[in-house]
């Protein structure tokens, strides 16, 4: 799952009292290489729960091959908000 889709998923479940942000509990994590489309990153950035992104980010840290930065920034730079 794309983590930008992750950020906007919610639970419908019956008798769910906070279904969002969701919890991600891996598995077996699959890295498949896509082309980056900035276009689509510029018009979705605003939509974007920082801090959600921040703790998927997180949660799936380890089960990853790839370095993830030791500590994330706590909020995009304003530079990149205003893209």
């Amino acid at each position: 799952m794309r983590l930008l889709t992750h950020n906007m998923l919610q639970s419908n479940v019956r008798g769910t009292t906070n279904g969002y942000p969701l919890n991600i509990e891996v598995e077996n994590a699959i890295i498949e290489e896509s082309p980056v489309e900035t276009e689509l990153i510029k018009r979705l950035l605003p939509k974007i729960d920082y801090k959600v992104l921040k703790r998927a980010i997180q949660q799936i840290s380890s089960h990853l091959p790839l370095p993830v930065l030791e500590e994330l920034p706590e909020r995009l730079s304003e530079e990149v908000e205003n893209a």
